[in-house]
């Protein structure tokens, strides 16, 4: 029997039987019991940190979803970071109707400093509640979700919490990629293993929403621990990991949603920004391209090749060939109900594997090379 047919057979069911065993622990922060005494204390209140630049097309969208927020107490204080937009017009005038809306200012950018950290950390240092909300300023949220998402850490024991909103795609290159994000999470990351042990390696979360519990945040240094990097999502979850502290992710799909990039220009520098701290580093990059591509591009090949030559295969290989095919497919067609994500993208799932792995070795190789990134009118050096 062919090496290669057994490799893609091998490489396609066992992510797709992670993926069923996940998705039965990933659920939403509302689901599960409130504890021994089947009683739930009321949510802490929460200060959600908005770092805006340049975000006039969204902002209000954002607040005033937060404005909405039901069963408990909130601030929200957005730190205006140099935008040369009406940014900080607008939040300026939602304060000024609403007390728990506050505007900060953003001191240059100090070197060695990420925008987005230097953001997030001086955020910290303005709050008033026990815990903290890091919520991008494209993101918007159901009236429950806060309050859902604090009595999940409170629930967990966690000292910090994630979630993945809904991703509003549009262009082609949107509906390819970012699905994957689910994907990959669901079908590599065994989600038991991070509930039951606090190793960095099974960090996982977010950069769009995290929440946090202040004393922890500032055990483990907070962002200034990760002052040069961009993707607070793993990294915070990691340095807190290091320290000791328990983290945990929920399904934010029905409560949270984001238009993340609106063409693929953006969808590229904006994946390509954050790869290096992630999958495209030199010990994962290898192991995950062969995974998936012998997992969710080479069985689609096979099958066309069977379908013109179905001679070349014996019966056996050709029921690992229909099998490989469904377990690639099965986890991208369930996710377009269960995460609401485009059918089409599903449908092209190898193409958008293709992709993400050409994406993932252009930022290695322009990391290489010394090549910066730029993101919000900012050169950065990757990873």
């Amino acid at each position: 029997m062919s090496t290669v047919i057994v490799l893609a057979f091998l490489c396609a069911t066992v992510p797709a039987m992670l993926w069923v065993w996940n998705i039965l622990i990933y659920r939403e922060p509302g689901a599960g019991s409130c504890g021994d005494t089947g009683t739930c204390l009321p949510p802490e209140g929460v200060s959600v940190l908005i770092p805006a630049r340049n975000e006039e097309g969204v902002i209000a969208a954002s607040i005033e979803s937060l404005l909405a927020s039901r069963g408990i107490e909130i601030e929200i204080i957005v730190l205006d970071d140099c935008s040369t937009d009406r940014t900080a017009e607008i939040v300026r005038n939602i304060a000024m109707r609403d007390a728990r809306v506050r505007l900060r200012s953003s001191p240059p950018l100090p070197g060695g400093w990420n925008g987005k950290q230097h953001a997030c950390y001086a955020l910290a240092q303005a709050a008033r509640s026990n815990v903290l909300c890091f919520l991008d300023a494209d993101v918007r949220l159901a009236p429950e979700a806060l309050a859902a998402m604090s009595g999940f850490l409170s629930r967990t024991g966690s000292d910090l919490v994630s979630g993945f909103p809904r991703q509003e795609t549009a262009t082609p290159l949107e509906w390819l990629l970012l699905p994957l994000i689910h994907f990959v999470l669901l079908s590599y990351l065994p989600l038991a293993g991070m509930r039951a042990l606090t190793a960095p390696g099974f960090a996982v979360g977010c950069g769009q929403f995290l929440m946090v519990r202040r004393d922890a945040y500032r055990k483990a240094g907070g962002h200034a621990e990760i002052r040069t990097t961009m993707h607070d999502g793993l990294l915070l979850p990691q340095l807190f990991r290091r320290h000791g502290l328990r983290t945990d992710i929920a399904d934010l799909t029905h409560l949270a949603t984001c238009r993340m990039y609106h063409n693929a220009s953006q969808v590229w520098r904006g994946l390509s920004k954050n790869a290096t701290e992630g999958m495209a580093t030199p010990a994962r990059i290898l192991p995950f391209t062969f995974l998936l591509l012998f997992g969710q591009v080479i069985p689609s090949l096979l099958a066309v090749t069977l379908a013109v030559a179905p001679s070349w295969y014996s019966a056996p290989e050709r029921a690992l060939i229909y099998v490989s095919v469904a377990a690639s497919f099965v986890p991208r067609i369930l996710s377009v109900w269960k995460y609401r994500q485009s059918l089409l993208s599903a449908l092209l799932h190898p193409l958008g594997v293709t992709l993400l792995l050409v994406l993932e070795w252009s930022a290695l190789f322009r990391k290489l090379a010394g090549q910066p990134v730029t993101w919000k009118e900012r050169a950065y050096r990757m990873g």
